[in-house]
């Protein structure tokens, strides 16, 4: 690979704004701010240039879990996701037994240490049984502060997220706890009323785990978690927009409300993405994948997505209609920032890591590069 690479031509998407005609350049694995002479160049005029994505709420892809399969099996569903543009990923794990969960978390905390994925996401057990969705109801418990600190102890400092019910015993002091340790307490899969979420909210939390599913509806009367997470500013929402998990109208309200730089869109992707429809295994219970929507084979909840970062891009820049700035904003800025990595990833700036995805004009993907290396290259000719 040549020391230098300039993309020349196409609409950059810059924290500051969409750049025409502008041009990234690469060096080794970085972006800089200028290239030599005669430096290889890439047309790509009429392309969009934006940032890795960065998926902080994911559990699988590509026939392989994050809860329960090997190494290598991890490694097959991370590159999965980075064909399609993910170039940063947080590995979720569902509810299981603390002692599989605590040793899950030192397994995959060493594939955190060199850099595969960023870091680790407990959603459960610490969940409401009202609102388990796909979560086994024999194995959740209350979030008892010190059952918290085991599971972020076994993840020797790569913990990024725990996803509570606060509403339950150990609730607030489990919030508290995980601020103290920075670590993302996360208000998802909860009972909670309004006043109970603000409650929480006070307490240190800072995400609201895929915002309307697994949760009260919004209620005029008793307005529920929705409303208490939506207006305060000191929360994120993680959004999943895949067209079965949210209306659009949903979808437009949150950004409309929170707006974009308070908005993490997020695939909470299960095995099945980017794989295909058939029978899956999430944590210890069943799912069936069909016409790409994943349920329980028991009961018919829905279980995670079989979404992919690009399609969510694609759909929020197109049937959404969301300004670029916005969803480039939601896709890779703050989760990024959230995550604490936004001085490497998450924006097109000079220094930062070269993770960069190649859109077409119609919000395509056609490329993905991560860390200066094409995974998927824009110059490859794809028709048969």
């Amino acid at each position: 690979m040549a020391d230098h690479q300039v993309l020349a031509g196409a609409h950059v998407v810059l924290p500051t704004g969409i750049v025409e005609n502008g041009r990234v350049i690469v060096e080794g694995d970085r972006i800089v701010g200028s290239s030599p002479e005669g430096a290889p160049s890439i047309d790509l005029t009429g392309h969009w240039l934006v940032p890795g994505f960065v998926d902080m709420h994911n559990h699988g892809g590509g026939g392989a879990s994050f809860t329960s399969g090997t190494v290598d099996e991890v490694l097959k569903g991370v590159h999965t996701h980075r064909l399609h543009g993910t170039t940063t990923v947080v590995a979720s794990f569902v509810t299981g037994e603390m002692d599989f969960l605590t040793q899950r978390a030192g397994l995959l905390s060493e594939l955190a240490e060199q850099g595969e994925i960023a870091g680790l996401h407990f959603e459960g057990p610490f969940i409401s049984p009202c609102r388990k969705g796909a979560h086994d109801e024999t194995l959740l418990r209350d979030p008892d502060p010190a059952d918290v600190r085991k599971l972020i102890d076994a993840a020797r400092g790569q913990a990024k997220m725990v996803t509570l019910a606060t509403e339950l015993p150990g609730g607030l002091d489990s919030v508290r706890l995980l601020a103290e340790h920075g670590v993302i307490a996360a208000i998802g899969h909860t009972d909670a009323s309004y006043e109970q979420t603000v409650e929480a909210i006070d307490a240190g939390a800072t995400v609201a785990t895929h915002l309307y599913n697994a949760m009260p509806a919004l209620g005029h009367r008793a307005p529920g978690p929705i409303a208490a997470l939506l207006e305060d500013e000191r929360i994120t929402v993680e959004l999943i927009n895949d067209g079965t998990h949210l209306h659009p109208a949903a979808l437009e309200l949150a950004f409309h409300h929170a707006g974009a730089d308070r908005v993490a869109l997020i695939t909470d992707a299960m095995d099945a993405a980017g794989f295909g429809d058939g029978r899956y295994m999430l944590g210890p219970l069943e799912v069936e994948v069909k016409d790409s929507v994943a349920r329980l084979v028991e009961g018919g909840s829905i279980a995670g997505s079989t979404l992919t970062l690009d399609r969510a891009f694609k759909r929020a820049a197109t049937i959404d209609d969301l300004p670029v700035e916005s969803v480039v904003q939601a896709i890779s800025a703050n989760p990024a920032r959230l995550l604490g990595v936004y001085d490497r990833v998450g924006s097109l700036e000079p220094g930062k890591d070269a993770d960069i995805v190649v859109l077409d004009a119609d919000f395509t993907l056609k490329g993905v590069m991560r860390k200066g290396v094409w995974i998927v290259d824009p110059t490859a000719d794809t028709t048969v």
